[in-house]
């Protein structure tokens, strides 16, 4: 056996020593289902369970959603945050569910499916929780034999070679068809890469090239994929990372991959010692955000920059530069001053608790290769789910939608932004108070600005809503949405596929 087959083994079948039992969990479970039932918060519903799968159904438009938007937006997230009386101590650990809307101008229909993940299908057959999630450690439960015996396929959806696969943090993506969204298994890029770590945030180059990569936190080592346009494997190998952080995003540009590496550190103790994937991690502000740079076509030539100490979930884009005192790569992400948000937020809200952490701000950042300099100007602007126009992935880009806040008292944000990463100059939506606004993605148009379409939830009304706006006029507010009957629980990530694609 070789090194590189050894290696991803290690990865996919080392489920005894990668998680090996522990303790039973300090919390009782059942008194998060109670609290949560008890709160009074308006909110709260956007992260109840989906009793069941969504139907295709029409929805109520308003306006009529422009030709370029013809298509399907998939969306996907937690929805099944409790059973048998006991909730999840997580946001990120629900069974995913993934939504499309079907666009066609003044027509929108809505679908969402449970991913019939391993995981769930048994869980719901006994009608209890079999094993633990991301951040949850359950009570007098088996001990996993595998990441993919919690894999939750409930992050991102990514459309390859006629399949939506759902993506997951620390396992396998699961493979749906695109039109029915029944789920048809885990995808297998390759034998020995049964069971590996594939990531929720992969980079697709406008070529059609796929970037992605996992993270085997327990063996310290950072996979690495590429893959054609075709939807066919090209490279997969490992490389070892001292002090293996919480990793969920990357970004990619002409010539390199590039991650930063916030100081949240993963101890085996720890997880030896009964603590969940997440609590098994340290936070170690004195390390400093480290930026690794790894070429594209050798995996083995990387540098490692110092930047300040900081925390991020996702980053908008990277490129880079060629100047007098060598290549220069600029990024943009969104930069917290620690892990609370993770750690503290999107754990209190399983039990209907707001707490309030200040939300990421846009930032910018430079690597000099050249001189081994980091620096990094915080545009001072509340931002997540950061993106942009994917025809410009790898490529010097200009602007960067996101979601921002303009009212207080809500789990996540009421707005959406267009935010100039050169100038600072940025404007915006809001929904209102009443509203939680979710990820909003670009669409282009060849015969004008292009447009921006996202899912919102008003839990005054318990509805959710699509919206599209003109993308350089925001502020203007949308030019059509779609009103579904009910609301559906928050998710994460998302994509818009144009008519055809399959």
């Amino acid at each position: 056996m070789n090194r590189r087959a050894l290696v991803l083994r290690l990865i996919a079948g080392g489920g005894a020593p990668l998680l090996a039992p522990w303790a039973a969990s300090a919390t009782e479970p059942a008194s998060w289902q109670s609290q949560f039932d008890a709160s009074k918060l308006p909110w709260k519903s956007a992260f109840a369970t989906a009793a069941a799968d969504f139907p295709l159904t029409a929805t109520t438009v308003r306006g009529r959603f422009p030709d370029a938007v013809a298509g399907t937006l998939y969306r996907n997230g937690p929805a099944g945050h409790d059973l048998g009386g006991e909730r999840y101590h997580h946001w990120f650990d629900g069974d995913g569910m993934v939504q499309r809307f079907v666009i066609a101008g003044t027509e929108v229909h809505h679908e969402g499916r449970y991913v019939a993940t391993a995981k769930r299908v048994a869980e719901v057959q006994a009608g209890r929780r079999l094993t633990e999630g991301f951040g949850t450690v359950f009570k007098d439960r088996e001990a996993p034999a595998s990441p993919d015996t919690m894999n939750a396929a409930n992050i991102s959806v990514l459309p390859v070679s006629g399949e939506l696969l759902a993506l997951w943090e620390g396992g396998s993506a699961t493979r749906l068809d695109p039109h029915t969204l029944e789920t048809r298994g885990l995808k297998t890029w390759r034998a020995d890469l049964a069971g590996v770590p594939f990531s929720a945030h992969p980079r697709v180059e406008p070529d059609g090239t796929i970037w992605n990569f996992g993270v085997s936190a327990h063996r310290g080592l950072l996979l690495l994929y590429e893959i054609g346009p075709d939807g066919v494997l090209k490279r997969a190998d490992a490389v070892p990372i001292r002090d293996m952080p919480l990793i969920h995003d990357f970004a990619v540009t002409a010539g390199h991959l590039v991650f930063l590496l916030p100081p949240l550190v993963y101890d085996a103790q720890r997880r030896a010692a009964g603590a969940s994937v997440l609590d098994a991690h340290v936070w170690r502000p004195e390390m400093g955000m480290r930026a690794l740079v790894i070429d594209k076509q050798d995996w083995k030539r990387q540098r490692l920059l110092a930047l300040p100490t900081g925390f991020l979930f996702h980053l908008g884009n990277a490129w880079e530069e060629t100047t007098a005192h060598g290549t220069v790569i600029h990024l943009d992400c969104a930069r917290s001053a620690d892990a609370s948000g993770l750690l503290a937020d999107t754990r209190e809200v399983m039990r209907a608790r707001l707490v309030g952490t200040a939300g990421p701000t846009l930032t910018v950042v430079d690597l000099h290769l050249g001189t081994g300099q980091a620096t990094q100007t915080d545009l001072g602007i509340e931002a997540e789910f950061p993106c942009i126009d994917q025809r410009l992935v790898g490529q010097r880009h200009r602007r960067v939608f996101h979601a921002t806040s303009t009212a207080g008292g809500l789990p996540l944000w009421s707005a959406i932004a267009c935010t100039q990463i050169e100038t600072g100059a940025s404007q915006s939506f809001s929904y209102g108070p009443q509203t939680v606004v979710e990820e909003h993605l670009f669409v282009p148009d060849g015969r004008g600005p292009g447009w921006v379409i996202g899912t919102a939830f008003d839990f005054t009304r318990k509805k959710t809503v699509l919206s599209c706006f003109v993308a350089n006029a925001l502020a203007d507010g949308p030019v059509a949405q779609a009103t579904l009957a009910h609301a559906l629980p928050l998710g994460l990530h998302g994509v818009f596929v144009a008519n055809g694609w399959t």
